[in-house]
């Protein structure tokens, strides 16, 4: 084998997009025939094992990736294990000049990925890392003394004076593909998509995971979302917001792409800032998951780990989960979770109060219950989110915030309309009833199975004890 056929290894992990794909663009740049990998690992050797509604979404992803590679001359080749076994076994199998990658930011990623470093420099194999799926690296927007923001805001104001975010790459019109012989798995062979019972019709209806989803979606929303995206952003029934978070979360479009979209959209500067704080709170999110690196089981402020949670009844934890907790704002948002995949922005906050102060049951259940539903579950967002609502995070909201579900249905949702939607047994009663279905005779839906105002004031009893 000439070094000209020495193949350029394509390490796809949370990038699964041919355009702005940094590394992929650099083993094209190489001139040697380029092989796509991507590996699932289950092992706990590098990243958290997916979630159940994250497999479903994975499964179509890769289908739609490989057919974007075929359609320009490479193919996905598909392995199963230790993610850096199954790149070393690539490497020595194929005899390759190249590994690109781009870069991942939790701990056990980041040592997954040493540890190929290690494997490829032994074979002498070059390695090619870049920046793809963040508009930083962690650890480089800094403040006057030098250290990493603890509050948002002034992160977000120091990453943007830094200047717009590079543009995004092209897509390769052509891929010169590695002919070689090199196993792959057969996608249907990983088992990612659930079969007894198949849980996912909820999903189908809802999502088009692929890069070709993630366009669209991003159309649909610059076309007629982002303007009433400012007003409307925290109303459930609107539709205002973008769901482009599990495009993101598994890169078929990247920050890149997204910024500079919306930048150059036709709306106000106002509106357009509103959404790219969001984009800014992943980022910091991100820096907060390498300096904080077991964010999803240690609370960054660690007096909170003294706190007194309440022993866990399995069938009150099982009533949150499945949306019968006789408290209709959280029971639409949990039923919007196991449907769908994806929860409203403001009703996650919600249904996280309820759990963390009126049921005083520990962040950590519902961060795990979050990670396997939802189709956007995060490393960094999704626990970064649950510990800001716990009080426990960084620039979190204090704990003795305490979300009212009722109030917080009779202000942004006021007629009861996202309610009527995923409560179907409460469309029939006026907004009154569809908030307090409890001040109804008649109605099949069960009691609080807490009282609000009660449960409020003991969990601000056990934070107390907590400070004492």
């Amino acid at each position: 084998m000439t070094s000209s056929d020495a193949p350029a290894v394509v390490w796809f992990r949370d990038d699964l997009r041919v355009s702005d794909n940094p590394a992929l663009r650099a083993a094209v740049d190489s001139g040697r025939p380029v092989l796509p990998v991507y590996v699932l690992d289950d092992s706990g050797g590098g990243s958290r094992a997916l979630g159940g509604a994250s497999r479903w979404w994975l499964h179509h992803s890769l289908a739609a990736l490989d057919a974007s590679l075929r359609k320009r001359g490479s193919r996905l080749v598909l392995r199963h294990g230790d993610g850096a076994a199954e790149v070393e076994a690539v490497l020595r199998r194929t005899g390759a000049g190249l590994l690109a990658m781009n870069r991942r930011y939790s701990h056990g990623e980041q040592e997954e990925d040493h540890r190929v470093r290690r494997a490829a420099e032994g074979l002498g194999v070059e390695v090619s890392e870049h920046t793809g799926s963040l508009l930083h690296e962690p650890g480089e927007v800094l403040n006057g003394s030098g250290e990493r923001f603890a509050v948002f805001t002034p992160f977000f104001r120091a990453l943007t004076a830094a200047g717009q975010p590079r543009e995004p790459l092209p897509a390769p019109a052509s891929i010169d593909g590695w002919e070689g012989s090199v196993h792959t798995e057969d996608l249907d062979a990983l088992g990612l998509l659930p079969t007894h019972p198949d849980w996912a019709g909820g999903l189908g209806e809802e999502w088009t995971p692929g890069e070709k989803g993630a366009h669209r979606r991003v159309d649909d929303f610059v076309a007629h979302r982002l303007a009433r995206y400012a007003d409307e952003r925290d109303l459930p029934a609107a539709e205002a917001s973008s769901r482009l978070s599990p495009h993101l979360k598994f890169g078929e479009i990247s920050p890149y792409q997204l910024w500079h979209r919306v930048q150059n959209a036709d709306a106000p500067a106002d509106i357009r800032t509103k959404f790219l704080t969001e984009l800014g709170w992943r980022e910091f999110d991100y820096d907060l998951l390498e300096s904080h690196p077991h964010l999803d089981t240690v609370n960054v402020h660690r007096e909170f780990d003294a706190f007194p949670w309440a022993d866990v009844d399995d069938r009150v934890l099982h009533a949150w989960q499945r949306g019968r907790t006789g408290i209709p704002l959280v029971d639409a948002g949990m039923r919007q979770l196991w449907t769908t995949g994806w929860m409203h922005n403001r009703v996650r906050m919600v249904v996280a109060s309820f759990l963390v102060k009126n049921l005083r049951y520990d962040w950590r259940l519902g961060e795990q219950w979050f990670w396997d539903t939802l189709v956007d579950a995060d490393p960094a967002n999704n626990t970064a989110q649950w510990q800001w609502v716990a009080g426990s995070g960084a620039d979190a909201a204090p704990f003795f915030r305490v979300f009212n579900p009722v109030l917080q249905s009779q202000k942004f949702d006021p007629a009861g309309e996202y309610i009527a939607r995923w409560v179907p047994e409460l469309a029939d009663l006026d907004a009154k009833g569809r908030h307090e279905p409890w001040t109804v005779d008649g109605v099949d839906y069960p009691a609080p199975i807490v009282d609000l105002k009660r449960s409020r004031q003991e969990a601000l009893d056990a934070y107390q004890r907590m400070r004492d």
